[in-house]
């Protein structure tokens, strides 16, 4: 099947999208000219004469204004492309039409907690509640490969030190701390960790007395928690550590892979590396796995507040209630201020790569991003880091910086991350696995050993974004059931949690 040279993702459009590499002098159809420049897969190009501040549509939707006078098959991108303010109409509600249940006997096999959550993976982690533990935190995992105590216990997937840079120099009443206690909480229930051993110095702002006595953090009981100024220093905390995790791991190891519905998925979704394929492909392909898990009764979960920015309405509609919506709307009020006063705008989010990848403003990333999210109500929105307890799909709100964001998703109960990439992504989540679906065929060819799935052939060969979305859901089963990512094969996991720092360091 020959490949199209250009596709117009929506009648009203003014734009189309090159799917190839173009060379001055081709005549692509269906412009019926000669290119006058060449132009690069991903990017757009005028399908008609556009005047100076006219709005440029992709999507069916508005993506900017044109800075002068735009001539048929001139290349449309940050040179003559530009963001100003519109009206948005919200209209709360109006598209959040119920998906069709899927009854169905759809299985995995998983690890069942006690709070009810089912576990895609049996790890057992150190969490440091601040950055003066996190050494000590390593030397006891480290301590613990080295001795091959896990030897004993096969059915431990490993041993996961969490560390981070935070935990102190802050105020214990601001929202950075509000956010950093829900991350450090979350994780400590997360069910893909079947034990905790929770490691503080002593004197931090984030106490583990503050963390412990609460409430409950585990329902199974399975978090021990120490402090290196009480157990007396660095070897004596090693040392009871040592002997802690022992005992975890021994209970850890009892748990086995047994039954579960799919509705007991939790899918964080992510895209990270965006290019002008992201919306086309892999985003929209990720969208229709995602309502067949929401028609199956799981949760799936879309973050990022500053790449749907400009795409909120398309949200808003979908919201079960206005409630809901405005709850969203407030999110992304948060985020007009919280730039402002740091000196940002919301359009910087754009990165380099992303617009070498033909994305321009964050109008128009923010609509291929939102395509994530299919179809399905929206039936909650989140702080970031916050529990997720509703079932279908919801918002959880975060900073678009990938790490971070998908930490909250972890937090808010994610037991699998599904991350699209155009550029190429090369992360990974411990405790949770993440699949990782390419764009285009062209990067996947080239960082293969990092992709889990091909997206590209969408474009390249014809395949409907049902069957690709379809697809998704299977190996998104498969990755449920234990079989690793291809991130989880290269040892990723390690340095990815980034809790979100807000507020003064002090």
């Amino acid at each position: 099947m020959k490949r199209k040279a250009v596709i117009q993702l929506n009648e009203q459009d003014n734009v189309v999208i090159a799917l190839r590499d173009l060379t001055k002098g081709e005549q692509p159809d269906p412009l019926n000219l000669t290119l006058e420049t060449a132009i690069k897969r991903g990017h757009k190009i005028a399908l008609k004469p556009i005047k100076q501040g006219e709005s440029i549509l992709r999507y069916g939707q508005i993506i900017g204004q044109a800075k002068y006078d735009l001539k048929t098959g001139e290349h449309v991108h940050t040179h003559n492309l530009a963001m100003s303010q519109f009206k948005q109409e919200y209209e709360f509600t109006t598209k959040a039409y119920s998906l069709p249940v899927i009854k169905s006997n759809r299985t995995f096999m998983g690890y069942h907690r006690a709070d009810g959550r089912v576990g895609t993976r049996n790890y057992v982690g150190i969490i440091s509640t601040v950055n003066c533990s996190g050494s000590v935190a390593r030397f006891i995992a480290e301590e613990a490969e080295k001795t091959r105590l896990l030897d004993a216990y096969a059915n431990v997937d490993g041993v996961v030190p969490i560390v981070h840079g935070g935990g102190c120099g802050l105020s214990a009443k601001d929202e950075g701390y509000a956010a950093l206690f829900r991350i450090i909480s979350g994780y400590a229930q997360h069910p893909n960790f079947a034990g905790i051993l929770l490691i503080g110095l002593g004197c931090e702002v984030m106490q583990i007395s503050d963390l412990v006595d609460r409430r409950p953090i585990r329902p199974d009981g399975e978090l021990r928690y120490m402090t290196i100024q009480n157990e007396g220093g660095t070897q004596r905390t090693i040392q009871r550590g040592l002997a802690e995790l022992s005992e975890i791991l021994a209970i850890a190891n009892t748990s086995r892979r047994e039954s579960a519905p799919v509705g007991k998925i939790t899918l964080g979704m992510q895209c990270g590396g965006s290019d002008g394929y992201s919306g086309i492909t892999a985003n929209p392909a990720l969208g229709y796995a995602s309502d067949l898990l929401v028609r199956h009764g799981a949760t799936t979960i879309l973050s990022e507040t500053p790449e749907i920015y400009g795409a909120e309405h398309l949200l808003t509609q979908r919201a079960i209630s206005e409630e809901i919506g405005q709850k969203l709307l407030e999110r992304i009020a948060w985020w007009e201020d919280y730039t402002a006063r740091n000196g940002g705008e919301m359009d910087n989010n754009p990165s380099p790569g992303n617009k070498r990848g033909g994305l321009t403003t964050i109008l128009e990333k923010s609509l291929g991003a939102t395509a994530k999210s299919g179809t399905a109500p929206l039936s909650g929105v989140y702080q970031f880091g916050e529990k997720v307890t509703e079932c279908g799909f919801v918002f959880m709100d975060s900073p678009g910086f990938d790490p971070c964001s998908v930490t909250g998703q972890v937090a808010s109960g994610s037991n699998i991350i599904a991350f699209t990439t155009g550029r190429g992504s090369v992360s990974g989540y411990k405790p949770t696995p993440c699949i990782k679906l390419a764009t285009n065929s062209e990067m996947y060819k080239l960082m293969s050993d990092d992709m889990d799935l091909n997206c590209g052939d969408i474009v390249d060969n014809g395949i409907s974004i049902a069957a690709k979305g379809e697809e998704i859901f299977e190996l998104i089963i498969k990755v449920a059931n234990g079989e690793k990512t291809r991130s989880e094969l290269l040892g990723f996991g390690g340095v990815e949690f980034v809790p979100w720092q807000i507020g003064a360091v002090m």
